[in-house]
């Protein structure tokens, strides 16, 4: 019987690396898993179907969550092969995947289905926390990842823009009280209770169960459907612009990259093994890259 090391373990869990197959299947076998998790989750709320095939839906969640437990433990166990050989740096490095963001979202994976062996739990909040299993899919793609680093990357603009719409919704909600409450005390009867009118007419939703019917309550509203896009349009842009940004950034590392290997006018096959590493962890076409490549071959060629 063949043991894998803690490092050989954490590689096939974590995102494959290009060409390791083992670590391949084992993303997609877990993927999945995952959305047919969420399928089966769906298909259970029907209350015909999960009447039907509650006994099929049982035996797989209790497949699935022995699958995520394995695991989790193993997450646990590996994650101490990142450390530099000691006990103490070791369990730090435990410590640091379990409250991490994805480590929590493992065990809230294997949760649902541990809690009623403890408590009395409503079954509909059961679902909802099952399908939090969709998020385990961030072990495998840096959507999640990318978002936040975008996000990170204009934090300041980003702040100043949600002041501003936050700004917006405590005006529009006050101004909304004063102008309303007389004629609709029952839908504005408070600051608090008008947030929900300003929050959905600043983001342009618009639902219409909440309406004003006062001139003065009209031309408000008119002014905040006015600022809701303006406000909603530049977090939009911000976070739009930080993705942008980001894949340029990328981009820019990876002709840098080129650059470098190009200096003796030629790529040999390991300088070529890290540029494809390079390509696929950025998720660029291969034609890009041969692009970047021809581009930079001859403007080395027309300096020459």
């Amino acid at each position: 019987m063949v043991f894998l090391s803690k490092k050989r373990t954490l590689e096939i869990l974590e995102k494959a690396k290009p060409g390791d197959k083992t670590s391949q299947y084992s993303d997609l076998f877990l993927s999945t898993l995952i959305i047919l998790n969420l399928l089966a989750v769906s298909l259970e709320s029907v209350e015909s179907i999960g009447n039907i095939f509650r006994k099929e839906f049982y035996i797989f969640e209790v497949f699935s969550v022995s699958i995520f437990v394995i695991e989790y433990i193993l997450r646990i166990w590996a994650t101490g092969a990142k450390g530099d050989g000691t006990n103490s740096s070791a369990f730090k490095n435990r410590l640091k995947y379990i409250f991490s963001f994805t480590g929590l979202i493992d065990l809230l994976a294997i949760l649902p289905s541990l809690l009623p062996l403890l408590f009395s739990v409503d079954l509909r909040w059961l679902r909802v926390l099952r399908l939090l299993r969709l998020l385990k899919i961030s072990h495998y793609s840096s959507a999640l990842e990318d978002l936040f680093s975008a996000i990170h990357h204009e934090r300041s603009s980003f702040a100043a823009a949600s002041y501003l719409f936050i700004l917006a919704l405590f005006f529009a909600s006050s101004l909304m009280y004063v102008a309303e409450n007389s004629v609709q005390p029952d839908k504005f009867s408070s600051i608090p209770e008008t947030m929900w009118w300003s929050l959905i007419t600043l983001t342009t939703v618009g639902y219409g169960d909440v309406s004003p019917i006062s001139p003065l309550g009209k031309i408000i509203g008119a002014f905040t459907a006015v600022m809701g896009v303006f406000s909603v349009a530049l977090l939009t842009g911000i976070v739009a612009n930080a993705f942008a940004h980001q894949v340029a950034q990328r981009k820019a590392i990876l002709e840098a990259q080129i650059a470098n290997a190009l200096e003796d006018g030629k790529i040999d096959s390991e300088e070529q093994a890290e540029i494809d590493t390079l390509r696929k962890r950025y998720d660029i076409s291969e034609d890009h890259v041969k692009a970047i490549i021809e581009v930079l071959k001859d403007k080395s060629s027309s300096k020459k």
